[in-house]
């Protein structure tokens, strides 16, 4: 009997080697050799499929490690290849159990089963058991023992917001990481714990929940701030729970740019002092960093800027759109290579002389954090929650 094919063949067929590809690959970037951009890796995975190269080849087990995973690649394909599916199943066919490193293996083992990511959270102060009538709020893995924070202000700015303790991992790490059925099987797990609209802070994590669950099922919070209008003159939710006018949410993007809702303090129902935007002599000057798979897999990069632009003066970082060297597990796994990535970004941060960035995805924080605090920067890393919750209230 022939083996199952290793690749969906749609996925892997549906490339034409335009190279349109290489000039948004970080990895070929650095390199500029082509066995490290998106059409080279996948020409190496159909001489996987095809039997042209071996599984223990050096050089499958090297440009699949060295990929970040970012698919900066699939918005600017214009034949629609889907390479973060494509990374995943030649990941869980690239790197066996026995091959992993040891730290990736333990946080595999620590995110496999529900009770031991309770367990992450138990000495953390996360949001707690709440009933309401809104979305689901995901409390993440180890989001929610690294920034338990996040998911308190997450809660404290969309107030109808539901959280139960019986949450696991959304699958993600597995899915990104050679354990894609795995990775899939705690989506589903998550979904049914979570029934309903899942809210999350995490855009990697969104990213995985809407390729499994469906895009209907999910939304990152910036994504449903400003499609419910919860954060449409304030910078969050109103202090009595109510949602602000949906008619500022639907701002432009210049509006949004400057901070200008369009809306007088009377239309939106605010207070004078909930009223946004700030005098500018008080507005911070905020970047971003956007979330790799949240913007080029869900395409959600809009609403973090738009709602950033009603607290603060928005300052667009020159590579805000491109891979900040977390990449999940990268930074853990190859921290030279991540750090290479991360150190031109925190010159362009030092550059632009913001007084904070803003993430929205745990990891891409922690990296910057760490990133920020080891050149002894002024500039301060914060999640979306904690911008809008502190300069909303």
């Amino acid at each position: 009997m022939s083996e199952p094919p290793i690749f969906t063949e749609e996925l892997l067929d549906r490339c034409i080697s335009c190279g349109f590809c290489l000039s948004a690959c970080p990895t070929y970037a650095l390199t500029g050799e082509e066995v490290s951009s998106p059409r080279g890796r996948i020409n190496l995975m159909r001489a996987l499929e095809e039997g042209r190269l071996p599984a223990d080849d050096p050089t499958l087990a090297e440009e699949s490690s060295f990929c970040l995973g970012c698919r900066a690649c699939e918005p600017v394909c214009p034949a629609g290849v889907q390479y973060g599916p494509l990374l995943e199943e030649w990941r869980a066919r690239q790197w066996p159990p026995r091959t992993r490193p040891l730290r990736l293996r333990g946080l595999l083992w620590a995110t496999n089963r529900r009770w031991r990511v309770r367990a992450l959270g138990l000495p953390r102060r996360h949001a707690r058991r709440r009933r309401g009538p809104g979305p689901w709020l995901m409390l993440g893995c180890f989001e929610r023992a690294l920034f338990p924070a996040v998911s308190r202000l997450a809660a404290r700015l969309v107030p109808g917001a539901r959280v139960v303790a019986r949450q696991g991992c959304c699958g993600a790490l597995h899915a990104h990481n050679g354990e894609l059925a795995r990775g899939h099987e705690l989506a589903r797990e998550l979904g049914e714990a979570l029934p309903g609209v899942i809210l999350t802070t995490s855009g990697g994590c969104a990213a995985h929940l809407a390729a499994v669950l469906g895009r209907d099922r999910v939304r990152e919070l910036s994504e449903w701030l400003v499609e419910s209008g919860a954060a449409a003159s304030s910078g969050g939710a109103r202090p009595d729970g109510a949602a602000a006018s949906t008619g500022a949410a639907a701002s432009t993007g210049a509006a949004a740019s400057t901070g200008e809702t369009g809306a007088r303090p009377s239309e939106t129902g605010a207070r004078p002092s909930e009223t946004w935007p700030r005098p500018s002599e008080t507005r911070p000057r905020v970047g971003l960093q956007d979330s790799c798979h949240l913007r080029n897999a869900n395409g959600v990069w809009r609403e973090p800027r738009e709602l950033i632009g009603r607290v603060a003066e928005y300052v667009e970082l020159p590579s805000a759109s491109r891979c900040c060297g977390a990449a999940g597990t990268y930074a853990l796994l190859r921290p030279r290579d991540s750090r290479v990535i991360l150190d031109a970004k925190l010159d362009e941060i030092a550059a632009a002389e913001v007084d904070y960035v803003v993430a929205v995805n745990p990891g891409c924080l922690r990296q910057l954090r760490q990133g920020l605090r080891r050149r002894g920067s002024a500039t301060r890393a914060i999640h979306l929650a904690e911008l809008l919750a502190t300069l909303g209230d």
